[in-house]
């Protein structure tokens, strides 16, 4: 009967083993896209916010004459600004911006199956990328200088649905855009943590 009673004690100071280890990590771990818990720190949500973020270009118009408006890799261009603006700030606006992010967009589509009694293609691959860069305002410095890319597949319905094949080509640009946001976000901080 005495081994029962070693048993709770056992367990007793393995459970008071592990909160002691995990009391004294405990300060350690700061959340990456929060705000600093300590009194003057810069958290990584702080550091987005001093980034200033104008119109990106487009580095190939493949739709359109160049510099004319409306075309699908404009449309790409603002929606990639649009996303990095709400991941970066949440949408509001910098008030005295540290850096800024100069980005150049291309996007493009290439066939992935052809069917083969239509020659028709059945599904396609959006393929949207970016070359950004950030600089620092105040030395003109480029600290972060870097390539991202997306491609993301889609679905034509059918000859007779043509409409539904462009949605679904919105819809996987739009997709596009959303990991490519999420890649230079993820980039730039680790920039503003680690330094690299």
């Amino acid at each position: 009967m005495w081994w029962r009673n070693l048993r709770k004690w056992r367990w007793f100071t393995q459970a008071a083993i592990v909160f002691a280890i995990a009391g004294t990590s405990a300060g350690c771990w700061q959340p990456l896209y929060g705000t600093a818990r300590i009194a003057g720190a810069e958290g990584v949500q702080d550091k987005f916010a001093g980034i200033d973020i104008p119109p990106f270009k487009v580095q190939k118009i493949a739709h359109g004459p160049i510099g004319s408006q409306g075309t699908p890799d404009e449309r790409l261009a603002v929606a990639l600004r649009n996303a990095l603006q709400f991941d970066l700030h949440n949408g509001a606006h910098t008030a005295s911006p540290l850096y800024t992010l100069v980005v150049t967009v291309t996007g493009g589509q290439f066939t992935a199956v052809v069917d083969p009694t239509s020659g028709r293609p059945d599904t396609q691959i959006e393929s949207v990328s970016a070359s950004y860069t950030l600089v620092e305002i105040a030395t003109n410095k480029i600290i972060v200088k870097d390539n991202a890319f997306a491609h993301v597949d889609y679905d034509i319905p059918g000859p007779q649905q043509r409409f539904a094949g462009q949605r679904a080509r919105r819809d996987a640009e739009d997709r596009a855009v959303l990991v490519l946001a999420d890649t230079i976000r993820n980039r730039l901080a680790s920039y503003f943590v680690a330094g690299t």
